[in-house]
């Protein structure tokens, strides 16, 4: 059995004091590529440093919504930054980007904001033909809205939980749907329908770590060693055999991330 972890920020802090002991354990865990997404320009430099070490460990390089405030670039500046260093460190991604209007106080000028730079990056993945690693929350419909004007870009909603018919229009439009530590969760119904119900052509599994861990984790830091668990839980949602979860997510995040 081999396993993809297509979300894991294995550069944050939390995991300074035992990153080498992680990775191992993921390696133990059966997890053959980690992608490690940026969530701000300030971290690229750690991230590709980080994915040099080993093999196994791709970059992915963006701005995420949660963020922008940290972006000291303008927005011409920051998309050929994006861009030289998508080209220079061989990303296999562009991400995490996209948009995050949870907040309600979030004014106008910051959800323009946000759509701006999510743009830069729905731009950029056109012109360099690679995948997005897409964070969406109270903002699918018009993240759905933004897809729909730039034909051609593929990715993943990382940590999907939208509806259905939501489900369908991003696989409609070439997108796989990120699933991880939240459907082992007894009362997440919906995601549990939607893992159930929807093709798995269409999915990959994540961490998200150090964040999201998996029912059995639940208060702990979460880390990749555990994705067997969130493809066990998959297994049984839709009742086959869990080899068959890991053999068609790890093809999926193969094909979209063209791993070896």
């Amino acid at each position: 059995m081999t396993l993809i972890d297509t979300l894991c920020h294995l550069d944050f802090i939390q995991f300074d004091p035992d990153r080498e002991q992680v990775m191992q354990r993921a390696w133990d865990a059966h997890i053959k590529h980690i992608i490690i997404p940026a969530v701000a320009n300030n971290n690229w430099d750690d991230i590709d440093k980080l994915a040099a070490q080993h093999p196994a460990l791709h970059a992915a390089f963006g701005l995420h919504p949660m963020f922008i405030d940290e972006n000291q670039s303008s927005q011409a500046t920051l998309k050929d930054q994006l861009r030289q260093q998508l080209i220079n460190a061989n990303a296999k991604a562009i991400g995490e980007c996209g948009l995050d209007f949870f907040f309600k106080k979030l004014s106008d000028e910051q959800r323009r904001l946000q759509l701006e730079i999510f743009i830069i990056h729905l731009e950029l993945a056109r012109e360099l033909d690679l995948p997005l690693i897409i964070h969406s929350r109270k903002s699918l419909d018009i993240v759905l809205k933004q897809l729909r004007r730039h034909p051609g870009v593929r990715g993943v909603i990382h940590s999907f939980s939208g509806s259905e018919q939501q489900a369908k229009q991003c696989i409609d439009l070439g997108f796989y749907l990120g699933f991880g530590g939240p459907i082992t969760y007894t009362r997440a119904h919906r995601l549990h329908r939607l893992v159930r119900d929807l093709p798995l052509d269409a999915m990959v599994l994540e961490s998200d770590a150090p964040d999201q861990p998996d029912a059995s984790h639940h208060g702990l830091r979460n880390e990749p060693a555990f994705l067997p668990i969130i493809a066990k839980s998959m297994a049984q949602l839709r009742n086959c055999e869990l080899l068959e979860i890991a053999a068609k997510t790890t093809h999926n995040a193969k094909q979209l991330f063209k791993l070896e």
